[in-house]
């Protein structure tokens, strides 16, 4: 039997008419989902039901993740530890085929996809691919044989009761400040985000959970209340990047894969970030074809600490009071993260 739809409710009015101001490619507006009130576009009022019956199964694996938190890089890594190292196959078939974004199609504003359409029109194949990325995810990814790999940034609240079902899963999570510098720069080149303000505007949007997935708090922090069940794997991003080899080993491990000590460092060279960067299969290349995304925006430098090249002063102080505060309730921290006082008090 259907679930019911979480209730949700429209963003106001006056804030709807700013931020179609600010974000162009959304078209209609957006609305709070659910009790902890995640914001997403309007389609999801068209979607929705879809999405929060889909089912899941027994031999899924899952990468979850709030945007921008290192899910490319892991699911590439996972992809691979699951097929033998098929690196082969990994060359030749782009990622989203392989690992499907769930709910993409959530923000494929019907009118942007017409324009996506215009713009590729003397290019059938094009075309295809740009009403594709608009069909519901939950069509898609229900016609896919398992085993599925399923990509999603929807909170566990949100997902058909992963854990219960049995599905693998890794949650990957990364420091507030660098995710907000990464989402900042993939909302201004994704078209069907369209954002065309500073980075000082968009920080305001983040802190204020209206960007989607937001909050950024309620999605980690529901994820680390599940980080010991034996079939959750919580991964730091941070932790990756310090030691990227024993991250693939204990995700190896986790997936019950074995590999040979060469072989993991064969996998570490193949993610390496200056070759992942111009790795078409992963980089969205297919949409950065069709007009969808800017050449080379989707991968960008990796690693952490990027944030401290775009907070002002004030904004990292303003930055550290609202760390400091959502973390006061948690015993979470983020390793490597050298953000001063914040962090471990």
């Amino acid at each position: 039997m259907a679930q019911q739809i979480p209730k949700y409710e429209l963003l106001s009015e006056t804030k709807t008419k700013e931020m179609l101001q600010m974000f162009k490619g959304e078209r209609t507006g957006w609305v709070f989902v659910g009790p902890k009130k995640y914001f997403f576009p309007y389609k999801w009022i068209e979607q929705g039901t879809g999405f929060y019956n889909f089912k899941a199964r027994p031999e899924d694996t899952w990468v979850v993740s709030y945007p921008r938190s290192g899910t490319t890089l892991t699911q590439e890594l996972i992809w691979l530890l699951c097929n033998n190292l098929n690196f082969e196959l990994a060359g030749k078939k782009y990622l989203a085929e392989r690992f499907p974004f769930l709910e993409f199609s959530l923000f494929n504003h019907s009118e942007v996809t017409s324009e996506f359409l215009e713009n590729n029109k003397d290019d059938p194949i094009k075309q295809q691919l740009c009403l594709d990325i608009a069909k519901p995810g939950y069509e898609i990814v229900a016609a896919i044989p398992s085993p599925r790999f399923i990509k999603t940034h929807f909170p566990f609240s949100m997902l058909p009761g992963l854990l219960d079902v049995g599905c693998k899963i890794v949650y990957v999570a990364r420091n507030p400040k660098d995710v907000a510098v990464s989402w900042f720069f993939l909302n201004k080149a994704f078209k069907t985000q369209g954002y065309i303000g500073d980075f000082a505007a968009f920080w305001n949007y983040f802190e204020n959970d209206l960007t989607p997935w937001s909050s950024y708090w309620s999605h980690i922090k529901e994820a680390w209340g599940m980080k010991d069940h034996p079939n959750l794997l919580f991964l730091f991003y941070e932790g990756m990047t310090n030691d990227f080899l024993e991250a693939i080993k204990k995700v190896a491990k986790f997936l019950g894969k074995t590999y040979t000590d060469e072989e993991i460092d064969k996998v570490a060279d193949y993610l390496k970030i200056s070759h992942f960067r111009n790795n078409r299969m992963v980089n969205n290349s297919e949409l950065s074809a069709c007009g969808i995304v800017e050449e080379g925006e989707f991968v960008r430098k990796g690693g952490i600490g990027g944030w401290k090249n775009m907070f002002t002063e004030e904004l990292d102080e303003r930055a550290d009071k609202w760390i400091k505060q959502n973390l006061r309730d948690t015993d979470l921290r983020f390793p490597f993260f050298n953000n001063n006082k914040d962090n471990n008090n």
